[in-house]
């Protein structure tokens, strides 16, 4: 194969039908940021639009702003706008809380669904935030979480059986970017007379993410990665049309309430998704990520899964052509049709040399206990940065630049 080269690449990006997206976004100088699969870029018109909503809304419109400007009815607006993304429809998608507390909700109301079943089948490997959820709520509700390896998740579901309650996984494996194949799981679950609960996190804004196509039950994501929506953005919940009326999520708050305003002692929940709220919305998150959401207007999701697996494979090539010998594994499948957007190496100084990377402003993350990851948001990454990253990479291993007790010495956040 012909050795790729950086000039080919700054073709590659003349040609991208998605470069004109980039100016969107409020990139730094000299920085490569590789890392939109944990924390979204800025999306410029956000900045303006918070100031507005500081200033004048909440500033001067104070609390009739719940009505004069809209806040009220913001969490089922943006998950309306999320829904085209996930291939959900707008009245199933709702934005409030957290992911851990929207897993909690759906993991809850799916053991509900299904009384006299008891398992809950989660995979070994899974971030672990999800696994807390579930094993919490297998001790609530007098359940048996079993977590199994990737590879014997269908295995799992058969051997079930008729104790199937709910499979829960994430469609994009945090840390390697192993893509589960959605319907085919679904279809497994639903056979054994299951449910199944998909974390979103790292595929919702990247994917082309088809929910109702693979006739998927629960999902849940976060507003902050591939999405935009800034530090601790909220996260959102799909919960498919047919299961919203007899629905019974475990946190009942007075917005998920049929008639909220009348503040009656009784709970009844809501006819629709509005069942899945719980108390009042974090507006000024919210409406960061309404802007944030704009940045998708008119993108092909398609075209942008394409441009992804493409800047992957990219990476692995530049890799394999520039960094034999220098001690690197692939954590992550070769395959881009069941690879997430973000790429994984290995390497026993993983901590200091993604140090030392993002010293020369390639911005990446580490993952215990020896993960380099590289995450390639496709609005806003060009093929020209990954040569470039790839270049910095060689040139702090061929150096040892990243041998260095500053760069060993762990932070707080990796």
């Amino acid at each position: 194969m012909k050795p790729l080269t950086r000039e080919s690449l700054v073709l590659r990006d003349r040609e991208d039908p998605l470069a004109a997206r980039r100016d969107l976004f409020q990139l730094t100088e000299g920085e490569i940021y590789l890392d939109g699969n944990s924390l979204g870029v800025l999306v410029k018109s956000v900045m303006p639009r918070m100031v507005h909503a500081i200033g004048h809304e909440w500033g001067r419109g104070l609390i009739r702003s719940w009505n004069d400007a809209d806040w009220y009815p913001a969490p089922l607006r943006v998950g309306g706008t999320i829904a085209r993304l996930i291939g959900a429809q707008t009245h199933e998608v709702v934005v409030c809380d957290s992911t851990s507390v929207n897993l909690f909700k759906v993991l809850g109301a799916a053991l509900r669904m299904r009384p006299g079943r008891r398992v809950i089948i989660g995979e070994q490997g899974n971030f672990p935030t999800d696994m807390y959820v579930a094993a919490s709520v297998a001790e609530l509700m007098n359940a048996e979480l079993r977590c199994v390896a990737p590879d014997d998740v269908e295995k799992a579901i058969e051997q079930a059986g008729d104790q199937l309650a709910v499979v829960t996984l994430t469609e994009v494996n945090y840390k390697t970017g192993r893509l589960y194949d959605m319907a085919r799981i679904t279809a497994a679950a639903h056979r054994a007379g299951g449910l199944v609960a998909w974390d979103l996190a790292h595929s919702a804004g990247t994917l082309p993410v088809q929910l109702n196509a693979c006739d998927a039950d629960f999902a849940v994501g976060c507003g902050y990665k591939y999405l935009n929506g800034g530090p601790g953005a909220p996260a959102f919940v799909f919960v498919a049309e047919r299961h919203l009326a007899g629905l019974r999520q475990p946190i009942a708050g007075w917005h998920g309430h049929a008639r909220p305003f009348e503040f009656t002692p009784d709970y009844e929940a809501h006819p629709g998704i509005d069942r899945m709220l719980v108390g009042t919305a974090s507006q000024l998150g919210l409406i960061a990520l309404e802007e944030a959401l704009t940045a998708f207007d008119g993108v092909d999701m398609q075209q942008l899964r394409a441009k992804g697996i493409a800047l992957g494979d990219l990476f692995i090539a530049l890799v394999d052509q520039e960094l034999g010998g220098h001690g690197f594994g692939l954590a992550s499948p070769r395959d881009g049709a069941v690879r997430g957007s973000q790429v994984a190496l290995t390497h026993e100084n993983g901590y200091a040399i993604m140090q030392a990377l993002i010293a020369r402003g390639v911005i990446g993350d580490f993952r215990a206990p020896n993960i380099l990851r590289f995450g390639f948001a496709a609005l806003y990454v060009r093929h020209v940065d990954i040569w470039d990253a790839v270049a910095v990479l060689r040139d702090v291993m061929q150096t040892r630049a990243w041998d260095s007790p500053a760069f060993m010495a762990r932070k707080a956040v990796t």
